[in-house]
């Protein structure tokens, strides 16, 4: 499913046609998203581009607010509801030339990675600018005067406090915001570290984005699920077509690109992303010096894991075997979904049983087996929508 790639179509009129078309079930909720979407396009066809700055005289320019402004929007609700899928019709027809759709988690990233940056110049000499915000800010405009994000959250304390004064300088110069989330406003950065310096974020951000629910009744999401495969085997071409058409399935509408998890001096490269679902192989996930730590940071960041073509495990691949053990841990404990395709059923793909990998491998075809049921899924689903 794609939206239709039009300036003249409306984000309404994106819905009605893949209703009409059978793709989509006509929801009352989504219009109303959909009508408050179509608001802001209306207002960026008709707003007037700013004037042309340098970054310096950007950086400097003593009049805030002078770029002109359109009010983005907020929505929240719980997942599977059709919230990214909005937004990334919305942003493929947004009248814009320079805009960005990414993950927050992904923009965050980046953030942090030009402060750094930034620093580094202060401390080689080439810049005399003490505080990185406002020529990290100036940037990122510079790139894009229309952000998208998907799964708009706050639990890291350095994001908490560097996000009012960048969004600070972003909203005085024309940027507009787009975003979905799981939780209302006022809930972001709940019961974190030093909330009271977060709030006057909370508050700017409300002004600048108008707060809407997407409340469906149905979860989009595990409907399509009770219809696709979540385990196949053996490794062949209907495995490989399976694997295609849930994946097709879940990131129908929504941009897929590579994107990176940033962790401590260094990243975990993703090459399929689509909002919180992702797509690995095998010797991507287990074949590389990945650890219990980037195995949480993975299981954190997506909701939906693709694992392609597991193989038998053998004693020639101890280290991948328990990888992989440590990874379906992970998962498991975050409640993540998984689709696969293996060589055979979880309880034969360990060849070589030696020592206490054996018994750690009969608790991974375990699990492996229960995450596949629905009582799994539904608890996947209760604690993404918590």
């Amino acid at each position: 499913m794609k939206p239709l790639p039009d300036y003249n179509h409306s984000v309404v009129e994106q819905l009605n046609v893949l209703t009409e078309s059978g793709e989509l079930t006509a929801d009352p909720a989504q219009l109303g998203v959909a009508a408050q979407l179509d608001r802001i396009l209306t207002d960026l066809k008709i707003r007037k581009p700013a004037k042309k700055k340098s970054a310096l005289g950007w950086m400097f320019a003593k009049k805030a607010g002078s770029a002109p402004s359109v009010k983005g929007l907020y929505v929240h609700g719980s997942v599977g509801r059709g919230k990214t899928m909005l937004m990334d019709m919305f942003y493929q027809v947004a009248p814009v030339e320079k805009k960005r759709r990414c993950h927050f988690h992904e923009f965050m990233a980046d953030v942090h990675n030009r402060v750094h940056a930034h620093r580094q110049k202060l401390k080689n000499g080439e810049t005399k600018q003490a505080d990185p915000i406002p020529p990290v800010a100036a940037q990122i405009l510079a790139e894009a005067e229309l952000l998208c994000f998907d799964e708009f959250t706050v639990t890291d304390i350095a994001d908490a406090m560097i996000l009012a004064r960048l969004f600070t300088e972003l909203f005085a110069h024309g940027c507009t915001l787009v975003t979905t989330s799981n939780v209302v406003p006022d809930n972001l950065y709940k019961d974190g570290l030093n909330r009271s310096l977060f709030l006057p974020f909370v508050d700017m951000l409300k002004a600048h984005v108008q707060v809407v629910s997407l409340d469906s009744p149905t979860d989009y999401r595990m409907e399509k699920i009770k219809s696709l495969p979540v385990y196949v085997t053996p490794l062949d071409d209907a495995a490989e077509r399976a694997m295609d058409m849930a994946w097709k399935e879940l990131t129908s509408g929504s941009a897929i690109a590579p994107t990176e998890i940033a962790m401590k001096g260094r990243s975990i490269p993703v090459a399929k992303a689509a909002g919180r679902v992702a797509r690995f192989s095998f010797t991507e996930l287990c074949e590389k010096p990945l650890g219990a730590s980037d195995f949480l940071a993975i299981a954190d960041r997506f909701d939906t894991i693709f694992i392609d073509h597991i193989p038998l495990l053998d004693a020639d691949k101890r280290n991948e075997t328990k990888r992989f053990i440590i990874l379906i841990d992970a998962l498991y404990d975050h409640t993540v979904r998984v689709f696969a395709s293996a060589a055979a059923m979880p309880e034969e793909l360990l060849v070589t049983r030696k020592g206490t990998e054996g018994f750690e491998f009969d608790r991974t075809a375990s699990r492996l087996f229960e995450m596949r049921s629905a009582d799994y899924l539904a608890l996947h689903n209760q604690r993404r929508a918590a």
